[in-house]
C-alpha cells in the first residue's frame, strides 16, 4: 500500500497526516502521540476514527501539525485521519460521517472591529 495523505483543518490549525500500512504507531512533528499530546482527552479525540473503524493497530499515521492550540490541533487531526480513512475505504465514510468526523468545524475567531475593545465588546456608554 502506498502513502496516502489528507488535510485536516480547525480554526488556525492545520494537520497534515500521511497514513500507510503498520503497527498502530502515531509520530506527529517526530515526536509520538502520548508526548506530544499529554492529555489522555486529546489522545481520545485523535484515535476516535480508528476506533470507530476498528483499525487502531492496522495503519502508522505520520503528522505535521501547525497553528492553533492544542484542542485545535487535535480536532484538526481527527478529520485529517478521518479524511484519510475514506481515501483508503470508500466506504467507511458513512459511519464516520454518522460520528461527525467527516465535518469541517467552520467556526472561526472574528475579527477586532475599530473603536471597539474587541470584536463585538463596546467601550462603557457614559451619558454625561
Amino acid at each position: 500500500m502506498e502513502v496516502i495523505n489528507a488535510i485536516g483543518r480547525r480554526k488556525a490549525a492545520i494537520a497534515r497526516v500521511y497514513v500507510s500500512e503498520g503497527k498502530g504507531n502515531i509520530i506527529i512533528n517526530k515526536r509520538p502521540l502520548e508526548e506530544y499530546f499529554t492529555l489522555p482527552t486529546l489522545q481520545y479525540i485523535v484515535k476516535q476514527p480508528l476506533e470507530l473503524l476498528g483499525v487502531t493497530g492496522q495503519y502508522d499515521i505520520k503528522v505535521n501539525l501547525d497553528g492553533g492550540g492544542f484542542k485545535g490541533q487535535a480536532e484538526a487531526l481527527r478529520l485529517g485521519i478521518a479524511r484519510a480513512l475514506v481515501a483508503i475505504n470508500a466506504e467507511d465514510k458513512a459511519k464516520l460521517r454518522a460520528a461527525g468526523f467527516m465535518t469541517r468545524d467552520p467556526r472561526e475567531v472574528e475579527r477586532k472591529k475599530p473603536g471597539r475593545p474587541k470584536a463585538r465588546k463596546r467601550f462603557q456608554f457614559s451619558k454625561r
